[in-house]
């Protein structure tokens, strides 16, 4: 069991690693710079920004968001699905069946999603 775990762990650990390697030296080796007044100027435009913690975003852009970033990872699992295929077609029609009641929930969840006005930016 550990043989066969033992290359993910060997991966996790070069990541964690990396991370407070190159973490470290950012901090050790990076700039250490104070803002002035004249850095937090505006640029380009020349608008003060005013009001930047209380900006409100519609909760309709939120779930439009999350409805796209949903959708889109279902789709992505129809690329590997495509890829094998027909490599597993002499498994009888198991593998067609399965993405075609995957592609059912999908669809009648994007029809949810639309009869239920989610996507109206109103």
């Amino acid at each position: 069991m550990i043989q066969q775990l033992a290359p993910v762990l060997v991966l996790i650990v070069v990541v964690v690693g990396f991370v407070v390697v190159s973490l470290s030296l950012t901090f050790l080796a990076g700039p250490k710079r104070k803002p002035t007044a004249q850095k937090q100027m505006p640029y380009e435009c020349g608008i003060p920004g005013i009001d930047n913690q209380t900006t409100k975003f519609s909760v309709k852009f939120y779930l439009t968001a999350i409805l796209f970033i949903l959708f889109d990872i279902e789709v992505i699992f129809l690329y590997p699905w495509a890829l094998i295929y027909t490599d597993f077609l002499n498994y009888g029609p198991f593998i067609f069946v399965e993405m075609m009641v995957f592609m059912a929930i999908l669809t009648f969840g994007f029809i949810y999603v639309w009869k239920a006005n989610a996507l109206d930016w109103d």
